[in-house]
């Protein structure tokens, strides 16, 4: 299998174990999101050393290992990304695999099991049009703090959401415009929905425009903007402004 075809393969069969276990585990959301979070990560985790013996691996639900800064190859983990929201029984949680080489984002999927779909960057779909008002998809519980100013400079109106991969994966099925996200994010929950969008054709970038970096000694995304590329300039203009 290609590296975008073991991503897809482990992010949803993943994804399907979740969504068995919501039927059949505790009952508690909390509880329930940490089971979740255990038997996901236990299955990626053993699935990649099995496929990709020789790559390192930065998992969310792993203890941190050095060794990954000297690797070119690094798979970024989140098993299960909404850990809150899959407690919750809500639809806005996913499941995040993707591969960085030499500091870049590779390739990558993330599924979203409620709804039934995976994006991976071997076959990303089709652009839709911005709507108007532009939508800007935000954190439910973290929105940008230059948020709220952003939508009344430009016009636009905020969608709170659950999950990086969820609110990605609504701007590439044109559910919304712009995902916009400030303060520090982990790579796990950046490195795959940067994939895909990135592979389907959107700008993907810091707030001030400059890329992402991934396999840090401190794995963070300090911020993140995904839109489509000519909205991008006077996005990150606006954004200054707003400072």
């Amino acid at each position: 299998m290609t590296d975008a075809q073991i991503a897809r393969h482990l992010a949803t069969t993943a994804g399907q174990m979740l969504l068995d276990l919501k039927s059949t585990g505790p009952a508690d959301g909390k509880a329930l999101g940490s089971e979740g979070d255990r038997i996901s990560n236990a299955w990626l985790v053993d699935q990649l050393r099995r496929l990709r013996p020789d790559d390192a691996i930065l998992s969310e639900e792993e203890a941190p290992d050095a060794s990954r800064l000297s690797a070119r190859r690094v798979w970024l983990v989140d098993p299960l990304d909404g850990t809150r929201e899959y407690g919750e029984r809500r639809e806005d949680w996913a499941v995040h695999v993707a591969l960085s080489i030499d500091g870049h984002i590779a390739d990558g999927a993330v599924s979203q099991p409620a709804l039934g779909q995976c994006f991976c960057t071997a076959s990303p779909p089709p652009l839709s049009a911005e709507a108007t008002p532009l939508r800007i998809v935000v954190s439910r519980s973290r929105p940008a703090a230059c948020a709220d100013a952003l939508a009344a400079a430009i016009g636009a109106v905020l969608v709170p959401m659950g999950s990086a991969g969820a609110k990605t994966l609504a701007v590439l099925r044109g559910q919304a415009d712009v995902y916009l996200h400030q303060g520090d994010m982990n790579e796990w929950d950046s490195g795959a929905p940067a994939a895909v969008a990135q592979a389907a054709g959107l700008w993907v970038s810091r707030i001030d425009g400059s890329p992402l970096v991934f396999n840090q000694p401190r794995p963070l995304t300090p911020d993140i903007l995904i839109c489509h590329k000519s909205r991008a300039p006077a996005l990150i203009a606006a954004i200054a402004a707003c400072q």
